[in-house]
Parts: C-alpha cells; sequence; structure tokens
C-alpha cells in the first residue's frame, strides 16, 4: 500500500524536507533531475547521442527541474537544449542558479524552436502548484509540444493537469512518461490526468512523511495481497461464510448470478439468492452451487435472514413496490444486528428514493455507487462529482457513517472517518454490464474470507479497498484473454480465483 499525497501535502513534505531535516533543496531539485534521466535513457539507452532533446521550461521549480535535466543530458552527450517559456526576471531561486549552472556549462538556449527537429519534448513548465486554467501564450506553448511528434516526458506532473482532481485545467500536455516525486500525486491517479501522464513513475528523491502520519489517502498494489487471510484447514462450508444476495426481479436473473457467482470465486462458503420465482430455474442452472429461495412473506425473508453472514441487497432487484418492500425490510433488519451489507444497484436507487432509510446505514454497510447513482443519493450534478471524485466519496461516508466505493475507471474506496484509497488495477473492457455486479460478491466474499479467518474485528474500508484492486486485477488478466472490445463481466469471474492465489499470508489487517 503506497500515499498518495494531495498537493497541499507535498508542499508541506517538500518543506519539511528541507527546513526540518535540512536536505537542501539544490540537494532534492539535483536528485529529480538525475532520476528523471534515469528513467529517460532506460528508454532510449545511455549511447543513442542520435537524440535531440529540448526541456520546455517555466519560472517556477518545475523550471529549475527542466534546466537540471537538460545539463545531465547534455553532459551524457545527448544534443540537450533549453526554451525558457518562463519570464526570466520570477525565476525562483532555485530555477535561477539551474539556469545559471547550465549557462556554465554551455547548455544551448534556443529562442524560438523548431519543433519538428527533436525527439524528445520534456516539460518543465508548471509542477503541482497550478490551479488556474492554462490560457494565452501558455496554452499554444502547450498545443504546440502536444502537436510535436516527438517522445514526450513531463516532470513532476503534465503541465496543466490539476494535482488533486486529474481534471484538465484548460489544455494539458499529453506525456508518455511522467517521473513524479516522492510520492504519487492524487492527480496522477484519477482520469484524465493518469492517462494525459502516460507510464508514471514515482522516484525516490529523499522526501519522506513522518512514519506516525502515513496520510488519508492510499493506493492498493500488488504486495498488498499478502492481506489475505489463509483458508483454516479445519473450516467448512459454514465457517468460510454465508453470503445472502437479494437480487433479480422478474426476467433479471443476470444480475443474481454474477453476484453470487463471484461471491463463491472470492471465497464464500455458501451463497443463496433470495430472487423472484420466476428466475428459480435459470439460476439452479447457471450455478448449481447456490441455494435458491423465493418468496415476499416476513417468514421466508427472515429464516433467509437468520441463515447469513453478509448481505447482497440490490443488484437487478427494480424499483418497484415488491423490490421496495424487500429492501426495506432487509435494510432495517442488518441495521437492527449491524449485519454487513453490500447495498449496490437498485438497492440504492431506492435508497434514494426514499433518503428516510439513511437512518439505517452505519459501519456496517458499503454502498457501491456509480456516478449516476451517486449524484441521485447526493443530490450533486455528475460533472460535479466528477471533478471531485475522492472529496466526494469521502463526504458521502463521513455523512453516512458508511464505507462508500464510488466506482468509475479509477474507483474510489472511502470509511467513515476519511481514510480512502483511489484503485490503479483495472482497465477499459471493465466498463461492460455487469462489472458492478462481480465487485458487489468480491466485496461480499472478501468479507466472508476474513471472518472465516477469525478476524473479528477488521476495517470494513481497506477490505472494500482490497476487494476493489482484486477485481481490477481480475479485469486486467480477463483482458489479457480475450482483449478490451470483447471481454464480458463473466469473464472476470474465473480470474479472481487467480488473483487469489497471489496472496494468502495472514497478515493483520
Amino acid at each position: 500500500m503506497r500515499r498518495i499525497v494531495a498537493c497541499r501535502e507535498m508542499k508541506e513534505l517538500d518543506r519539511r524536507t528541507i527546513e526540518e531535516m535540512g536536505v537542501p533543496s539544490c540537494v532534492l531539485m539535483e536528485r529529480a533531475a538525475l532520476k528523471t534521466v534515469e528513467e529517460m535513457e532506460a528508454v532510449f539507452g545511455r549511447e543513442n547521442s542520435e537524440q535531440r532533446i529540448l526541456c520546455v521550461c517555466g519560472s517556477g521549480n518545475n523550471g529549475g527541474d527542466g534546466a537540471a535535466i537538460a545539463r545531465i543530458l547534455f553532459l551524457h552527450g545527448y544534443r540537450a537544449e533549453i526554451f525558457l517559456a518562463g519570464n526570466q526576471e520570477k525565476f525562483t531561486e532555485e530555477t535561477a542558479r539551474q539556469f545559471h549552472i547550465a549557462q556554465k556549462y554551455q547548455v544551448p538556449v534556443v529562442m524560438n524552436p523548431d519543433w519538428s527537429e527533436y525527439t524528445t519534448i520534456v516539460d518543465a513548465v508548471f509542477g503541482v502548484g497550478l490551479t488556474r486554467p492554462v490560457e494565452g501564450r501558455y496554452a499554444q506553448l502547450i498545443r504546440q509540444m502536444n502537436e510535436c511528434s516527438a517522445w514526450k516526458v513531463a516532470v513532476d506532473i503534465p503541465s496543466g493537469v490539476d494535482g488533486d482532481t486529474g481534471m484538465e485545467l484548460g489544455t494539458a500536455f499529453r506525456a508518455d512518461l511522467t517521473v513524479t516525486f516522492g510520492y504519487r500525486k492524487a492527480g496522477l491517479c484519477l482520469y484524465p490526468g493518469r492517462m494525459l501522464a502516460g507510464r508514471t513513475v514515482t522516484a525516490d528523491i529523499g522526501i519522506y512523511g513522518d512514519p506516525a502520519d502515513p496520510g488519508n489517502l492510499r493506493h492498493m498494489e500488488e504486495s498488498d495481497l499478502d492481506m489475505l487471510p489463509e483458508r483454516r484447514p479445519d473450516g467448512n462450508k459454514g465457517t468460510f461464510g454465508k453470503v445472502l444476495a437479494v437480487a433479480g426481479s422478474p426476467g433479471m436473473c443476470g444480475a443474481a448470478y454474477l453476484c453470487g457467482a463471484s461471491a463463491f470465486a472470492a471465497g464464500a462458503g455458501m451463497v443463496r439468492i433470495f430472487t423472484a420465482e420466476e428466475n428459480r430455474i435459470p439460476l439452479q442452472t447457471l450455478l448449481p452451487e447456490a441455494i435458491i429461495t423465493c418468496g415476499d412473506s416476513d417468514e421466508a425473508k427472515e429464516k433467509a435472514y437468520q441463515w447469513s453472514d453478509v448481505l447482497i441487497l440490490g443488484p437487478g432487484l427494480g424499483t418497484g413496490d415488491k423490490a421496495r418492500d424487500k429492501a426495506e425490510w432487509f435494510l432495517r433488519r442488518a441495521w437492527e444486528d449491524r449485519k454487513p451489507v453490500i447495498l449496490d444497484a437498485d438497492g440504492l436507487n431506492l435508497l434514494s428514493d426514499h433518503p428516510q432509510w439513511r437512518k439505517w446505514l452505519g459501519a456496517h454497510v458499503t454502498l457501491t455507487p456509480h456516478i449516476g447513482e451517486m449524484s441521485r443519493l447526493t443530490g450533486k450534478p455528475a460533472d460535479e462529482i466528477i471533478k471531485d471524485r475522492t472529496g466526494s466519496a469521502v463526504s458521502l461516508a463521513g455523512e453516512t457513517g458508511t464505507v462508500c466505493v464510488l466506482k468509475d475507471a479509477c474507483t474510489v474506496t472511502a470509511g467513515p472517518e476519511g481514510n480512502a484509497w483511489i484503485n490503479l488495477s483495472g482497465n477499459a473492457g471493465m466498463g461492460t454490464a455487469g462489472s458492478g455486479d462481480v465487485l458487489a460478491g468480491v466485496l461480499a466474499g472478501m468479507r466472508c474470507m476474513f471472518a472465516g479467518a477469525g478476524y473479528e474485528e477488521v476495517d470494513p474500508a481497506k477490505v472494500a479497498a482490497l476487494g476493489v484492486f482484486i477485481h481490477g486485477r481480475a479485469g486486467d488478466r480477463a483482458a489479457e484473454k480475450k482483449g478490451i472490445y470483447g471481454m464480458k463481466a463473466g469473464d472476470l469471474i474465473p480470474e479472481i480465483s487467480f488473483v487469489l492465489q497471489d496472496g494468502g499470508n495472514h497478515e493483520k489487517v
């Protein structure tokens, strides 16, 4: 698990390193330049002196990084040059120093570059502090850089990308490689910033946070699969957890199947699907391992509820009167016992229609809205949510006391205490019908997995974030086999078990 930082956090970490730890800012800048050059040379090779490189430098410290990069490349034998995009009179102290050093080493400075002559363009115009739209001559400059056929490298973050939200501020540099320093910035994790950054490398240049303060924004990575608990050798189908999926309206059994099958794949010992009678035979055929229960009586609901350890409430359920009554009954009943609930799809739509149900929410509930459902839940326009996905997820989790899994190309998981995870696994092929149903099953199966291993107290937000990561990794495996155009939600299910095979230790969560 790695920390992600907002711009203000990065500035504070930078300040702490310089002022409190005593690391000179010029040392950090030199390390940043060396790391960037190292990544560049790993691509085009140290011996490739045919490269013609232009470092486009602004007036701030980002420009100082660019000047240092140009100097190191020049001394390595490349045809590296500097183009000053910023006003030399407004140089920061460090940028002025780096430009002076570059002049001493006779690094060429060009005034009117012919963009077609360069094989590599290095963007060092703006850093993470940019907050207003790029306009005027800077916008024209970035467009010229983008139109150039050269390979493109961004220093710390592509100019024009909001370092907190990933949004494009008017116009932004489109990089093939971004080398960011110290910690990955939130804007490099969220789209469109993640796309504009190309391949992102986080370079260690000697900026470290306080170990006692890990920050409240992180991302999961492959090594976090070690958190998966071992499966008890003396366990059985009952002790490994029982998932009750209240899902599927008449003729809508697909969602019920996908979430039920995914719960099995993610470790649940038993799955019961509480659904419409019309779905019984299709579901028994599709998923013979599951128990199929039908009925609308309170007695049938209570029997199914008492049997379960975790509930999935909503996939394909519909929003009619019968669906409303089911959702209300199970949501209220789970609140009485604080039994874990994954509230998904039509469960969320019904919650939007009946805001008084919020009194039955709490830390036992995981909400899984996509952007449209989030808009209905919060009353905020979708574009406002997109501009601040992390803040929106954290806000809803805090207001409702739940775990919020805001589904998007970069899913954000937030807990009620303000901690959040941005997911970096997955691919565009997962934007297909049923993918969310699979995620609901994975999240339920994960809760069963930890409970079945004897973990009485776990952080439900952390477990949900790990489930989102596993779901994305399954999607990545499916894409390798099917391609991102032809894969279906069902293709993710068999890949879940292979992802889980990569973990299995019993580290405390």
